[in-house]
Formats: structure tokens, sequence, C-alpha cells
């Protein structure tokens, strides 16, 4: 069962087993009460309430503050399957997890594959390992890695079926890479 990073858990609030929680994720109804989240050590959580205000969160079973400070700095993932169920998106967007390991071409050649996304302040970018093939066959020497940042200048089509994104000055930024 795969699973996906969305949160860490922080210092207790109160008496009652409530806790800070740290969301690492675009989607905040993952938090709904029922929901399941599991921690870094392989413990399965069960959200009883969760208020969005203050950002904290209770978990069934979990009644004391000493039983939450076992809990403090714990990083909580959900599975993929769950995720899709709970989290809407809207047209044209697409989950992280989907989008690492797409090809990607441009013009039909393979620049190489995405292996990660990168978050800063104007835009998302995905870290592309470059293709060996073009690494081989080009006349300049070519950057191993290269980002490409995720928005509509650049990315022209993605195919999560075939795990395939076309995009447009892709090469350009790798050879200036």
């Amino acid at each position: 069962m795969e699973k996906v990073y969305v949160a860490k858990l922080g210092k207790t609030v109160g008496l009652k087993g409530w806790q800070k929680l740290y969301i690492d994720s675009d989607f905040p109804e993952q938090f709904s009460k029922g929901n399941h989240l599991f921690t870094d050590r392989g413990q399965e959580l069960t959200i009883e309430s969760y208020n969005p205000n203050n950002d904290t969160i209770k978990f069934i079973a979990i009644d004391t503050i000493e039983e939450a400070k076992k809990l403090t700095n714990r990083q909580l993932f959900v599975t993929i399957e769950d995720t899709k169920k709970s989290c809407s998106l809207e047209r044209n967007q697409f989950f992280w997890f989907d989008i690492i390991d797409c090809i990607i071409k441009e013009k039909d050649e393979v620049l190489g594959r995405v292996i990660d996304i990168q978050r800063l302040p104007l835009c998302d970018y995905m870290v592309i390992k470059t293709s060996q093939t073009l690494q081989q066959n080009s006349s300049i020497k070519l950057a191993s890695s290269f980002m490409l940042p995720y928005t509509k200048d650049f990315v022209l089509d993605v195919d999560i079926e075939q795990k395939q994104i076309v995009v447009k000055n892709g090469k350009d930024i790798l050879e200036a890479s």
C-alpha cells in the first residue's frame, strides 16, 4: 500500500489529546472525521476531530496529553487510494505522485523523466532526470538533471494514463543548465 506524506504533528494542545497539525498538502479535506492516517512508524490513526481555524487535530483513542506527546514530531501519511477518494481535482490538475515518473517529451524527443517536484515561491518545478540517450547523442555536455516550471508556458499536454508530458522550450532550459 503506497503512501503519500501530508502533514507533521506538533506539540500537544490542552490535556485531552489534541495536537498542532502542520499540513504539507494542498488538500485539507484529507483531515476529515473518520479518515485514516499513518505515522512514519506505521501506526494507524483515525481522525476524531480536526479544527481548521487553529490547525489542531484529535485522534480516536488518544485522549490524554501523555498519549499525544508520544506522537509529537511524527510525520503523517495517507494511502494513494484514500487521497484519490477524498480529494477532488479540477480540470487539468494532477496529483504530484501521478506526475512523478512521467516521461518528458518535446517534438517527439524524450528529454527525460520526472523524478521529483519542487515547490518554489512562484510556481512548482518538475525535476527531470535527463535521458541517457539524449546525453550520449548530444554535441554539447548536458546536465544529468534539470528543472522545468510546471506552467502553461512550458507544459502543453499531460497524459497520466500514458505517463507522458509534452512540453515546449524544455530543451532550451536543459541546454542552458
